[in-house]
Protein backbone atom coordinates (compact mmCIF):
# COMPACT_ATOMS: atom_id res chain seq x y z
CA UNK A 1 0.00 0.00 0.00
CA UNK A 2 2.94 2.50 0.68
CA UNK A 3 4.57 1.18 -2.23
CA UNK A 4 1.66 2.44 -4.16
CA UNK A 5 1.09 5.59 -2.47
CA UNK A 6 4.79 6.58 -3.36
CA UNK A 7 5.17 5.19 -6.76
CA UNK A 8 4.11 8.42 -8.30
CA UNK A 9 7.27 9.90 -6.63
CA UNK A 10 9.78 7.23 -7.01
CA UNK A 11 8.35 7.59 -11.10
CA UNK A 12 8.78 11.10 -11.08
CA UNK A 13 12.74 10.59 -8.96
CA UNK A 14 14.02 8.47 -12.17
CA UNK A 15 12.38 11.11 -14.78
CA UNK A 16 14.28 13.34 -13.51
CA UNK A 17 17.87 14.51 -14.90
CA UNK A 18 20.69 15.67 -12.65
CA UNK A 19 19.56 18.67 -11.05
CA UNK A 20 16.02 17.25 -10.33
CA UNK A 21 17.66 14.22 -8.96
CA UNK A 22 19.81 16.35 -6.41
CA UNK A 23 16.57 18.05 -5.21
CA UNK A 24 14.72 15.32 -4.38
CA UNK A 25 17.69 13.95 -2.79
CA UNK A 26 18.04 16.68 -0.58
CA UNK A 27 14.25 16.94 0.19
CA UNK A 28 14.79 13.17 0.78
CA UNK A 29 17.84 14.28 3.40
CA UNK A 30 15.62 16.85 4.92
CA UNK A 31 12.10 14.54 5.88
CA UNK A 32 14.92 12.06 7.53
CA UNK A 33 16.49 14.68 9.34
CA UNK A 34 13.30 16.51 10.77
CA UNK A 35 12.14 12.71 12.09
CA UNK A 36 15.15 12.25 13.37
CA UNK A 37 14.65 15.30 15.58
CA UNK A 38 10.74 14.73 16.44
CA UNK A 39 11.54 11.29 17.53
CA UNK A 40 14.44 11.82 19.53
CA UNK A 41 13.30 15.52 21.21
CA UNK A 42 9.52 14.06 22.00
CA UNK A 43 11.58 10.49 23.55
CA UNK A 44 14.48 12.98 25.66
CA UNK A 45 11.18 14.95 26.64
CA UNK A 46 9.08 11.97 27.48
CA UNK A 47 12.07 10.22 29.78
CA UNK A 48 13.02 13.76 31.63
CA UNK A 49 9.12 14.18 32.40
CA UNK A 50 9.02 10.33 33.97
CA UNK A 51 11.92 10.95 35.49
CA UNK A 52 11.21 14.01 36.99
CA UNK A 53 7.44 12.61 38.78
CA UNK A 54 9.64 9.76 40.04
CA UNK A 55 12.29 12.41 41.76
CA UNK A 56 9.17 14.66 43.04
CA UNK A 57 7.52 11.65 44.62
CA UNK A 58 10.67 10.49 46.64
CA UNK A 59 11.12 13.99 47.71
CA UNK A 60 7.66 14.31 48.62
CA UNK A 61 8.38 11.30 51.18
CA UNK A 62 11.39 12.72 52.30
CA UNK A 63 11.71 16.47 52.83
CA UNK A 64 11.73 17.01 56.57
CA UNK A 65 14.87 18.20 55.92
CA UNK A 66 15.60 19.26 53.12
CA UNK A 67 19.01 20.36 53.03
CA UNK A 68 20.42 17.79 54.35
CA UNK A 69 19.01 15.14 51.49
CA UNK A 70 21.65 13.94 49.10
CA UNK A 71 20.67 12.34 45.55
CA UNK A 72 23.70 11.53 44.27
CA UNK A 73 22.89 7.70 43.22
CA UNK A 74 19.74 9.17 41.24
CA UNK A 75 20.47 9.58 37.16
CA UNK A 76 20.41 13.07 36.54
CA UNK A 77 16.96 15.01 35.42
CA UNK A 78 15.84 18.67 35.01
CA UNK A 79 14.01 18.13 38.51
CA UNK A 80 16.98 17.03 40.64
CA UNK A 81 19.39 19.45 38.81
CA UNK A 82 16.68 22.57 40.33
CA UNK A 83 17.03 20.52 43.76
CA UNK A 84 20.89 20.51 43.50
CA UNK A 85 21.01 24.10 42.71
CA UNK A 86 18.66 25.33 45.36
CA UNK A 87 20.58 23.32 47.91
CA UNK A 88 24.67 24.82 46.61
CA UNK A 89 23.00 28.13 46.84
CA UNK A 90 20.87 27.90 50.08
CA UNK A 91 23.74 26.19 51.89
CA UNK A 92 26.05 28.87 50.49
CA UNK A 93 23.45 31.78 51.89
CA UNK A 94 23.35 29.97 55.07
CA UNK A 95 27.22 29.62 55.68
CA UNK A 96 28.03 33.22 54.77
CA UNK A 97 25.23 33.93 57.64
CA UNK A 98 26.70 31.81 60.03
CA UNK A 99 30.22 33.40 59.41
CA UNK A 100 28.62 36.71 60.04
CA UNK A 101 26.73 35.51 62.90
CA UNK A 102 30.05 34.47 64.61
CA UNK A 103 31.55 37.94 64.12
CA UNK A 104 28.58 39.66 66.18
CA UNK A 105 29.30 39.57 70.22
CA UNK A 106 25.48 38.09 71.22
CA UNK A 107 26.71 34.76 68.91
CA UNK A 108 23.61 32.79 68.45
CA UNK A 109 23.50 29.06 67.14
CA UNK A 110 20.53 29.83 64.93
CA UNK A 111 20.89 30.55 61.48
CA UNK A 112 17.97 31.74 59.14
CA UNK A 113 17.46 33.20 55.52
CA UNK A 114 15.93 36.00 55.48
CA UNK A 115 13.44 37.15 52.49
CA UNK A 116 16.59 38.44 50.28
CA UNK A 117 18.05 35.54 51.03
CA UNK A 118 15.27 33.58 49.23
CA UNK A 119 14.57 35.62 46.67
CA UNK A 120 18.46 35.50 45.61
CA UNK A 121 17.78 31.34 45.56
CA UNK A 122 14.77 31.60 43.59
CA UNK A 123 16.52 34.32 41.03
CA UNK A 124 19.12 31.07 40.63
CA UNK A 125 16.43 28.50 40.50
CA UNK A 126 14.59 30.68 37.46
CA UNK A 127 18.14 30.94 36.00
CA UNK A 128 18.26 26.57 35.97
CA UNK A 129 14.81 26.16 35.06
CA UNK A 130 16.15 28.71 31.62
CA UNK A 131 19.16 26.37 30.88
CA UNK A 132 17.66 23.21 31.21
CA UNK A 133 14.45 24.63 28.47
CA UNK A 134 17.14 25.79 26.46
CA UNK A 135 19.10 22.33 26.30
CA UNK A 136 15.90 21.17 25.19
CA UNK A 137 15.21 23.06 22.63
CA UNK A 138 18.33 22.41 21.13
CA UNK A 139 18.43 21.84 17.53
CA UNK A 140 14.56 22.97 17.05
CA UNK A 141 16.11 25.43 15.30
CA UNK A 142 16.66 23.03 12.27
CA UNK A 143 12.71 21.96 12.34
CA UNK A 144 11.26 25.01 11.88
CA UNK A 145 14.54 26.03 8.79
CA UNK A 146 12.91 22.46 7.04
CA UNK A 147 9.62 24.10 7.50
CA UNK A 148 10.63 26.85 5.18
CA UNK A 149 13.38 25.51 3.24
CA UNK A 150 11.12 22.24 2.12
CA UNK A 151 8.53 24.12 0.50
CA UNK A 152 10.98 26.14 -1.49
CA UNK A 153 12.66 23.22 -2.77
CA UNK A 154 9.43 22.00 -3.81
CA UNK A 155 9.15 25.31 -5.70
CA UNK A 156 12.70 25.13 -7.25
CA UNK A 157 11.97 21.62 -8.56
CA UNK A 158 8.55 22.77 -10.46
CA UNK A 159 10.38 25.54 -11.60
CA UNK A 160 13.01 23.48 -13.26
CA UNK A 161 10.48 21.30 -14.48
CA UNK A 162 8.42 23.50 -16.53
CA UNK A 163 11.72 24.91 -17.69
CA UNK A 164 12.62 21.83 -19.02
CA UNK A 165 9.28 20.91 -20.71
CA UNK A 166 9.32 24.43 -22.56
CA UNK A 167 12.83 24.04 -23.13
CA UNK A 168 12.39 20.87 -25.15
CA UNK A 169 9.28 22.49 -26.72
CA UNK A 170 11.76 25.05 -28.02
CA UNK A 171 13.98 22.26 -29.32
CA UNK A 172 10.52 21.02 -31.87
CA UNK A 173 11.39 17.74 -29.06
CA UNK A 174 7.77 16.89 -28.75
CA UNK A 175 8.31 12.99 -27.86
CA UNK A 176 4.90 12.59 -25.20
CA UNK A 177 8.02 10.74 -22.79
CA UNK A 178 10.10 13.92 -22.91
CA UNK A 179 7.25 16.65 -22.01
CA UNK A 180 5.72 14.52 -19.06
CA UNK A 181 9.35 13.86 -17.69
CA UNK A 182 10.00 17.50 -17.04
CA UNK A 183 5.98 18.45 -15.59
CA UNK A 184 6.47 14.92 -13.70
CA UNK A 185 9.40 16.67 -11.82
CA UNK A 186 7.42 20.16 -11.16
CA UNK A 187 4.65 17.73 -9.63
CA UNK A 188 6.76 15.21 -7.94
CA UNK A 189 8.84 17.72 -5.88
CA UNK A 190 6.04 20.26 -4.71
CA UNK A 191 4.48 16.90 -3.30
CA UNK A 192 7.42 16.14 -1.81
CA UNK A 193 8.31 19.32 -0.61
CA UNK A 194 4.98 19.90 0.99
CA UNK A 195 4.94 16.19 2.48
CA UNK A 196 8.77 17.30 4.43
CA UNK A 197 7.11 20.70 5.69
CA UNK A 198 4.03 19.21 6.89
CA UNK A 199 5.22 17.12 9.75
CA UNK A 200 8.35 19.22 10.47
CA UNK A 201 5.86 21.81 11.09
CA UNK A 202 3.36 19.78 13.30
CA UNK A 203 6.25 18.37 14.97
CA UNK A 204 7.98 21.40 16.11
CA UNK A 205 4.61 22.98 16.99
CA UNK A 206 4.16 19.78 19.23
CA UNK A 207 7.21 19.66 20.62
CA UNK A 208 7.33 23.52 21.36
CA UNK A 209 4.22 23.35 23.70
CA UNK A 210 5.26 20.09 24.82
CA UNK A 211 8.25 21.67 26.30
CA UNK A 212 6.02 25.05 27.68
CA UNK A 213 4.06 22.41 29.68
CA UNK A 214 7.36 20.87 30.89
CA UNK A 215 8.62 24.34 31.85
CA UNK A 216 5.64 25.12 33.87
CA UNK A 217 5.89 21.99 35.65
CA UNK A 218 9.28 22.61 36.55
CA UNK A 219 8.44 26.66 37.75
CA UNK A 220 5.78 24.90 39.63
CA UNK A 221 8.11 22.29 41.49
CA UNK A 222 10.45 25.45 41.94
CA UNK A 223 7.81 26.94 44.13
CA UNK A 224 6.74 24.06 45.93
CA UNK A 225 10.81 23.82 46.68
CA UNK A 226 11.54 27.30 47.68
CA UNK A 227 8.16 27.08 49.99
CA UNK A 228 9.76 24.08 51.98
CA UNK A 229 12.82 26.04 51.91
CA UNK A 230 11.11 29.09 53.46
CA UNK A 231 9.37 26.74 56.42
CA UNK A 232 12.27 25.13 57.25
CA UNK A 233 14.71 27.81 57.08
CA UNK A 234 13.12 31.25 56.93
CA UNK A 235 13.87 33.77 59.87
CA UNK A 236 10.92 34.74 61.53
CA UNK A 237 10.72 38.27 62.53
CA UNK A 238 8.86 38.51 66.42
CA UNK A 239 6.95 41.64 67.34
Amino acid sequence: MHIIAFSPLINSFKQSDFFGKLIFFSLFILSILSWIIILYKFWLTKKARSSSVSFENILHNQKNNLLNLNFNHMDSNPFLEIFDSLKIHAIEILDKNRFFLQKQENNSSQNFLTDIDLQLVESHLISKISKEIQSFEKNLFILSTIVTLAPFLGLLGTVWGILITFSNLSSNILSNSNMLSGLSMALGTTVLGLLVAIPALIGHNFLKNLLRDYQKQMESFAQKLLATLEIQYRKVELL
